[in-house]
């Protein structure tokens, strides 16, 4: 293999990576792994909308750019992308084979349709359960809401790949229900109809990515990431709102969740963390971690709250830090490298109980991988 396959099955590999939700952190040890498995003295410099690599051997140094938006969160692609750094490593896969294999992991579909609008519609219930839906007309309406808000995501990634017009439409639908919800008294003041729908949607991947990049000090990227969840947040949120304002309806101001049983929090907070790793398409064998901490951690949530009488700011920081706790000991043990149960395990439980989130990028909604030239760059000595 010549040295420019080597840096091209390189850089495929790291924006599979990139551009499908993994951790900066891991996303570049990869890349190192994989450079010196090939025999590459590499360097990789990662910012928003672009990767650059810089490699050396045999005393000839080479740098490209390339474009690539870290939009996409596919863990499916993440985890079988690790697996071939670690077969490469290992010596059971060769480097011919395993540019095959990356390219053919670039190209693997998201969930199916009906199963992201099942996936949805149940997540959207689950939430509205944690938050105390009373009735089963409001609950089938969440689940209806949701699960046409998904199947509408679909059909307009299809038409546009403006990553904001696909959670402000889906929005502004769970709005407009929602509204004639209240208007026919099938909604109490939790405004749930409308709500829960629009939970579902939480950018959290790249909320949490972009904690992580600020917190390790790359600046800039993690302040992009944290940009674009925001904006996201925000198309949310006046979707949501126009929606209820065309029929004169409003949310209610500090309007408090109903205290549920403990069984049935569980219970919810589970089929929640399902929903959302099949958004993020979360390997099947993956699946009973995340929904275990999930569990887990809104049962320690729910105690914290309802057994020794703290807030729910209080209660949603120990159950962040009992999943942040496990999910190390997990990481140190050698487990799974990326972070799909982080999310879906626990935080985004925690912020659909503190705050009213809004919104959620799904992964299906971007193309797998970012196409563009390889752009061979000067070199400064």
């Amino acid at each position: 293999m010549t040295s420019e396959a080597r840096d091209n099955s390189l850089l495929a590999l790291v924006r599979t990576l990139y551009v499908n939700g993994q951790a900066s952190a891991q996303m570049l040890d990869a890349g190192e792994r994989l450079g010196q498995a090939l025999g590459l003295k590499v360097t990789l410099i990662v910012r928003w909308g672009e990767l650059q690599l810089r490699s050396e051997d045999n005393g000839t140094i080479r740098a490209y750019q390339l474009p690539a938006d870290p939009t996409g969160v596919e863990m499916a692609r993440v985890a079988a992308a690790m697996r071939e750094v670690d077969d490469l490593e290992a010596g059971t896969l060769t480097p011919h084979a395993a540019v095959e294999a990356i390219e053919k992991i670039s190209r693997d579909p998201p969930a199916p349709t009906w199963l992201f609008a099942l996936a949805a519609a149940a997540g959207a219930v689950a939430l509205a359960v944690i938050f105390g839906v009373s009735h089963f007309a409001a609950a089938a309406l969440i689940f209806i809401t949701a699960g046409v808000g998904a199947i509408l995501r679909r059909r307009l990634a299809r038409l546009s790949a403006n990553p904001f017009v696909q959670p402000f439409c889906a929005a502004l639908l769970a709005g407009f229900i929602g509204g004639i919800a209240v208007r026919y008294d099938l909604s109490s003041s939790l405004r749930l109809v409308a709500v829960c729908p629009c939970m579902i949607l939480i950018p959290g991947p790249h909320i949490l990515n972009g904690a992580l990049d600020l917190v390790t000090g790359r600046i800039n990227l993690g302040a992009a990431r944290l940009l674009y969840a925001g904006v996201i947040i925000a198309a949310i949120s006046m979707g949501l709102l126009i929606g209820l304002a065309l029929l004169g309806v409003s949310l209610p101001v500090e309007e408090p969740g109903r205290v549920v049983p403990l069984w049935q929090d569980v219970i919810a907070a589970g089929v929640a963390v399902a929903a959302y790793s099949i958004f993020f398409s979360t390997p099947t064998a993956m699946l009973p971690w995340p929904i275990a901490i999930g569990m887990l951690a809104h049962a320690l949530h729910w105690a914290t709250l309802a057994t020794l009488g703290f807030g729910a700011v209080t209660a949603a920081l120990a159950a962040c830090v009992v999943v942040g706790l496990i999910l190390a000991s997990v990481a140190c043990a050698g487990r799974p490298r990326h972070a799909a149960g982080s999310w879906d395990g626990g935080l985004s439980s925690r912020l659909s109980r503190t705050a009213r989130p809004l919104q959620r990028r799904a992964a299906d909604e971007t193309p797998a991988v970012a196409r563009g030239p390889l752009i061979p760059l000067p070199l400064r000595r």
